[in-house]
């Protein structure tokens, strides 16, 4: 069984850090490219990160581009999300996410707000 926690959010002023976690179980994680996904209240779902199965390539929203650090550990099963210099417009549920066999897998998400 697919599971995805995610872990690590929290309330943080403008100019603060978060590091999100997300474990993963039940499939081959190191096989798996890695997303994190956010969603802020009335507006879709959009992809913040993206790393491959082995680390070794990265991809960021120009929003989030040289504040925000993905990264995995494939021995622990686990992403991870660097956030820095964040800002209000951060604020958002922060979904870990990977796609297999023609299908999304999604964890709970986790609450992040920036603010004074």
């Amino acid at each position: 069984q697919v599971q995805l926690v995610e872990s690590g959010g929290g309330l943080v002023q403008p100019g603060g850090s978060l590091r999100l976690s997300c474990a993963a179980s039940g499939f081959t994680f190191s096989s798996y490219a890695m997303n994190w996904y956010r969603q802020a209240p009335g507006k879709e779902r959009v992809l913040v990160a993206r790393i491959t199965s082995g680390g070794d390539k990265t991809n960021y929203a120009d929003s989030v581009k040289g504040r925000f650090t993905i990264s995995r550990d494939n021995a622990k099963n686990t992403v991870y999300l660097q956030m820095n210099s964040l800002k209000p417009e951060d604020t958002a549920v922060y979904y870990c996410n990977f796609f297999r066999w023609d299908r999304n897998y999604w964890g709970q998400g986790t609450q992040v707000t920036v603010s004074s």
